[in-house]
């Protein structure tokens, strides 16, 4: 059975971030989403909201698993027999970083991590960035699944 992950905090998850599990799942039999969690940040949505909404747009796949996960991505892995890692890359900036991750896993590790290019579409795209235009009332509706969208909107709105 070949099996990778697809970490990241996702509040909320984009169309970017669903581009690239949904490319991972036709290469993979199970794509594991990693949500994980950072003490130190507060988010928007809850980590168990953020694994309900990825649940709910990724359950068209038919080989995704969802969960939280605390420490290092690698401990992930090795706790569930998942030999690689699928990052997606916007842009230069993003390799840089990256690369070094990927290369101190595979030194602790022997994970493997796969670059995929974003689709161009989303190449500017980011839950941040999300968050931040929404706040100020742009339009973010094309940029998120309808269902990750309405949850932003009410939640925006209780604030």
């Amino acid at each position: 059975m070949r099996r990778a992950v697809c970490p990241g905090s996702f509040d909320p998850i984009t169309n970017g971030h669903l581009d690239i599990i949904g490319r991972a799942s036709k290469l993979y039999d199970v794509v594991h989403v990693a949500v994980m969690i950072n003490q130190s940040k507060q988010g928007l949505f809850t980590v168990d909201e953020r694994i309900e909404l990825i649940r709910e747009v990724t359950a068209g796949f038919g080989n995704v698993e969802v969960e939280s996960f605390h420490g290092l991505l690698v401990d992930f892995c090795k706790q569930r027999e998942i030999p690689a890692i699928v990052k997606g890359l916007r842009a230069v900036s993003d390799f840089d970083y990256e690369l070094q991750m990927a290369q101190m896993n595979n030194g602790l590790s022997g994970v493997e991590t796969l670059f995929v290019p974003t689709n161009p579409t989303y190449s500017f795209l980011s839950s941040s960035l999300v968050k931040e235009v929404a706040t100020w009332g742009g339009d973010v509706s094309h940029l998120l699944p309808p269902t990750v969208h309405g949850a932003l909107m009410e939640r925006l709105d209780k604030h």
